[in-house]
């Protein structure tokens, strides 16, 4: 298989007749290309990070500290980049990481991605914080491989419903992140004083589930929306501007949205139990008395985690500082991920996101011991341009160049990938 070559013919091919690719294959192209398009609440929420964005930078930078070592003359002609995990079989050894709130990149959302995924056959992560009830998910998916990551609510009886709702859906694994138990002092989004989950947005998964709707059935019966709480003049444009949001965003119609209440009531009760930080190591076992699906950790960062991490018989971990969002300094995750690696001596598979830019990226990840990768902003940017095409051919792009990443440093597969490739 050629997949890299092909591409990369097809697009100089299409160049000769006035063509470009459908988003930017370079990097910061992409980025920059998104950022025209998205308005200043979306860019800020997306490519946004905690504090000074120290992390952010860092989680890109530290890629320089690792360094490719080509090998000649090995025969390289085909190359095989399949892998499986946790029983699926994968085309490549790259997923779609779960990203909230996607519909201030697109108003489609999770279908437009889901759409990509089934074209490409890579999997996706399904987030908690979807624009895009899981069932609509799983039914764009069709056969296409999926897990469902959960953040895990102070309300128990939403964590049991959206476990109940992961197997339903055939969820191959269950993703738990532990880093985002609270959110960070993330300062573009603070300057703006704009959290969208506090508009509605990015809560369909708690609006379409039973025992969610059951919370907010309380809460307006109880009348305790807040109505107590009122504008003052001049807070009134704004505050109407959120309640429509509300509405719009909720279950329904518009106009019975805005005469329930029941949109306002959701917000602020997802507000009251989102996520929680009380949760100790031994409640990994509670878990696993929910479900027989494989479990996931996403949000390791240092190898005695992961130590306690196999001390509760989970069966994979993600190194992750989610993107940089939650805590501004902290280590890089591709520095973490060797680390981590040799503490779980190929015990359980290894994941690793955050800094994720290019197929080179990948390989070197895959060097250090990672399993697979999970791509976060970069598909996004590729939604916010140009939708499921977008997300396709930012996928396309980034399987392509490891392909080529592969080859040129004389692999013929993955398997053939360690850390004797890097200098």
């Amino acid at each position: 298989m050629s997949i890299g070559r092909d591409l990369q013919s097809a697009i100089f091919r299409k160049g000769l007749f006035g063509h470009r690719p459908v988003v930017p294959t370079e990097p910061s192209a992409l980025a920059e290309a998104a950022r025209k398009v998205m308005s200043d609440a979306a860019w800020a929420y997306v490519a946004g990070g905690a504090g000074q964005h120290r992390t952010v930078a860092a989680n890109t930078a530290a890629f320089d500290h690792f360094r490719l070592v080509p090998r000649m003359m090995t025969d390289v002609e085909t190359r095989d980049l399949r892998t499986t995990l946790f029983g699926v079989d994968m085309p490549a050894p790259l997923m779609l990481g779960p990203v909230g709130v996607l519909e201030l990149a697109h108003p489609r959302a999770e279908h437009e991605v889901a759409a990509a995924a089934r074209a490409t056959g890579i999997p996706m992560m399904i987030s908690t914080q979807a624009s895009v009830p899981m069932e609509e998910v799983a039914e764009d998916l069709g056969d296409t491989p999926r897990l469902y990551q959960l953040y895990w609510s102070k309300d128990e009886t939403i964590v049991q419903s959206f476990v109940r709702r992961a197997e339903a859906i055939g969820a191959d694994a269950l993703v738990v992140t532990l880093d985002t138990h609270m959110l960070g002092w993330r300062t573009r989004d603070l300057d703006l004083g704009y959290l969208p989950f506090a508009r509605g947005l990015g809560i369909a998964q708690y609006t379409s589930d039973p025992a969610f709707r059951e919370l907010v059935e309380k809460r307006v019966a109880a009348a305790a929306s807040g109505a107590d709480v009122r504008p003052g003049l001049r807070e009134i444009p704004s505050a109407l501007k959120a309640l429509g949001s509300m509405a719009q965003h909720h279950p329904g119609r518009l106009v019975d949205n805005l005469r329930s209440g029941h949109a306002r009531a959701a917000v602020e009760t997802f507000l009251d139990v989102f996520s929680r930080s009380d949760l100790i190591w031994d409640d990994l076992d509670r878990l696993r008395e929910m479900t027989d699906l494989p479990i996931v950790l996403k949000g390791i960062q240092a190898p005695g985690d992961a130590r306690r991490a196999l001390e509760h018989g989970v069966d994979g971990i993600i190194v992750s500082n989610h993107g940089g969002r939650q805590v501004d300094g902290a280590i890089a995750s591709i520095d973490a991920l060797p680390g981590i690696v040799d503490e779980v001596d190929r015990r359980i598979p290894v994941l690793f996101d955050s800094g994720i830019r290019s197929g080179a990226d990948i390989l070197k990840a895959l060097a250090l011991g990672a399993d697979a990768v999970l791509l976060g902003r970069p598909y996004v940017y590729g939604l916010a341009l140009a939708g499921a095409e977008g997300v396709q051919a930012v996928l396309e792009h980034m399987i392509a160049e490891l392909d080529l990443s592969l080859g040129l440093v004389g692999c013929r597969s993955i398997d053939e990938v360690g850390r004797e490739l890097l200098g």
